[in-house]
């Protein structure tokens, strides 16, 4: 367990040799006061030789993931401001201190760091549009939200860090955070700060689609755990259409199949049946599922376990 600082930065790296060292060269700059931590995830290349040279206290987790590496960082380490960003240099660490202000002057418990491309080639093919799909998925499920709730530059009080449950292993560990701060409604801010390319030696680690599915289902997730009603009344709605359309033609002449064959009434009203009863049974499931969040919520069990209380 480390010694308690005031100001704590955080830096999951995987294969990171070529930036490393710029990345907590410019922290240390910023912020002369924090202790750097840089975090080895199985690393290949001198990742971790390169940042205990330009001052950086290491240190490794063998499972991998960005996910898992979160969890032990926030688990190990004592501060009362934690900065967490990415080791690839795409982050402006100029900007921490604005960030810690307004942390500290709002009282807050999360300020994320909304990035703003200083290059146009800053973000990979496909995913402004996958960040600005998501963000707006968020907003809508929650009533409010991010404008960048994949970014991985973020200031965070202690209080949310030592009662975050981490159930996520990868990526998706950006979007679990911000849900978390809208689940429980926590006073959080957004600051847009530059961002860069990477280098090209230092390729990405994300992958698009994959990724981007399990961004998806940690956000489904979620939604069935804290809105169970709008999201099986949503599934539960478009079967009662689907329902009604194959019913239509039972109250008109016969239709045919590709071949020419007349499809009788009793084809459609089967498949008319199947989707009023899936309709029908979602509906019934959502009451349940809200039952039990309120229960949850009522008496502050967390989603993932109930040892972290809720806020209030």
């Amino acid at each position: 367990m480390s010694q308690p600082s005031n100001i704590a930065v955080l830096l999951p790296c995987y294969n990171e040799e070529p930036c490393i060292a710029g990345v907590v060269t410019a922290f240390r700059q910023s912020l002369p006061e924090a202790v750097v931590y840089v975090y080895d995830n199985n690393s290949r290349d001198k990742t971790a030789q390169a940042a205990q040279d330009a001052g950086a206290i290491v240190r490794k987790e063998t499972y991998q993931g960005k996910g898992n590496v979160v969890r032990r960082m926030f688990s190990d380490i004592e501060a009362g401001i934690y900065v967490i960003a990415d080791g690839d240099g795409t982050y402006d660490a100029s900007a921490a201190p604005e960030l810690i202000r307004k942390l500290i002057e709002e009282n807050l418990d999360m300020v994320v760091a909304s990035r703003m491309e200083t290059e146009s080639n800053a973000y990979r093919h496909g995913h402004k549009l996958g960040n600005y799909c998501l963000t707006g998925m968020v907003k809508y499920l929650f009533g409010f939200g991010f404008t960048d709730i994949l970014s991985g530059y973020r200031v965070l009080s202690r209080r949310y860090v030592k009662s975050f449950p981490i159930a996520s292993s990868g990526f998706e560990i950006e979007t679990e955070m911000s849900v978390h701060a809208l689940q429980l409604r926590l006073p959080v801010a957004e600051i847009s700060t530059h961002y860069g390319v990477r280098l090209k030696e230092s390729p990405s680690k994300l992958n698009t689609y994959r990724d981007g599915f399990r961004v998806l289902m940690t956000i489904f997730s979620l939604m069935a755990s804290e809105r169970p009603r709008l999201l099986f009344g949503t599934i539960a709605a478009g079967f009662a259409m689907v329902s009604v359309v194959m019913a239509i033609p039972s109250f008109g002449d016969l239709d045919t199949d590709r071949s020419g064959s007349p499809i009788s009434d009793s084809d459609f009203l089967r498949g008319n049946h199947v989707a009023c009863r899936n309709g029908v049974g979602l509906w019934l499931v959502a009451p349940c599922r809200d039952a039990r969040t309120c229960r949850n919520q009522t008496f502050g069990i967390s989603r993932t376990t109930s040892r972290f209380p809720r806020y209030r």
